[in-house]
């Protein structure tokens, strides 16, 4: 599977807030939101990716984005993640059904069993404007990606 295509209308779906209160296409609606997806809590490279997003978030929203993290952990696996790491970026957890929504949007990467490393810009009409899949999960994708695809997202 590959990833959403640019032009596509996000498909129905629900993630778990930190809070345990659903998250789903409707909340993505009247902004443009970064959806960011990464596969595990706690290792190295996801710590090291959400560490160079929060620098770079005052930039980010100023050009009117908003971040959010997705993986297949729990909720309060992803809320201690964020607190440990002092991120304000929320976290979405993909847990039940298991990467659900990341298979919907093909974030999915089948061979470990969790989210690969992907990201997936959605305009406020609901139509994602822009993605990227990383060749791996380890491939930690930089925070240049999200301008370029906020910057691609305005041009079209």
């Amino acid at each position: 599977m590959s990833i959403i295509a640019p032009g596509t209308k996000v498909p129905d779906f629900v993630l778990k807030r930190e809070d345990g209160g659903d998250f789903t296409q409707d909340d993505l609606l009247g902004r443009t939101t970064v959806l960011v997806f990464y596969p595990n809590a706690f290792s190295p490279v996801c710590t090291d990716q959400f560490q160079v997003y929060e620098e770079a978030l005052p930039e980010l929203t100023e050009q009117g984005a908003v971040l959010y993290g997705v993986s297949t952990d729990h909720s309060w696996s992803q809320r201690a993640f964020r607190e440990q790491l002092g991120v304000s970026i929320p976290m979405l957890s993909d847990f039940e059904p298991k990467g659900g929504t990341a298979r919907k949007l093909g974030a999915y990467f089948e061979p470990a069993g969790f989210t690969n490393r992907a990201l997936v810009i959605v305009g406020p009409d609901g139509v994602v404007t822009w993605s990227h899949l990383a060749d791996s999960p380890g491939d930690l994708p930089g925070v240049n990606l999200i301008f370029d695809g906020l910057a691609a997202s305005r041009a079209t």
